[in-house]
């Protein structure tokens, strides 16, 4: 990964919407076809991680299927980037990791616009996907 790639992936509490929007490319748990869609990634401790608001999604069952996919970087710098996910299942992990990306919620002058969602901490952890990063 070229240092471009690194210090886009280097987002904190205070980046904007736009720095943290990516397209993940997944196959289709069912289909077996390339899927891409536009998210948001975040940043806990020194690890990337792509996770979302309490519900289902269905880039998490692909990735449940097939965890190698492509993180394409959009905003700044371009980049197709080959990564693996790796589901977070245990809660205690679960509770840290979402703290800390909740927290960025609360930060002053969050740009992302979901502040209101730092106090659900426990719905994150129970009901939101989760899944960590690691870059090939």
């Amino acid at each position: 990964m070229d240092e471009a790639a690194r210090r886009a992936l280097e987002i904190t509490p205070q980046s904007s919407a736009r720095d943290r929007t990516v397209d993940i490319t997944t196959v289709g748990a069912r289909t077996g076809s390339p899927r891409r869609i536009e998210t948001w990634f975040y940043r806990a401790g020194d690890e990337v991680y792509l996770t979302g608001q309490p519900a289902r999604r269905d880039w998490y069952a692909n990735l449940l299927a097939t965890p190698e996919f492509t993180f394409h970087l959009k905003n700044g710098v371009v980049a197709d980037l080959p990564a693996v996910a790796t589901p977070v299942t245990d809660t205690e992990q679960r509770r840290r990791i979402f703290a800390e990306i909740l927290a960025g919620f609360s930060a002053p002058g969050n740009p992302t616009g979901m502040a209101r969602e730092a106090g659900r901490l426990e719905a994150w952890v129970h009901g939101s996907p989760l899944m960590l990063v690691d870059f090939a």
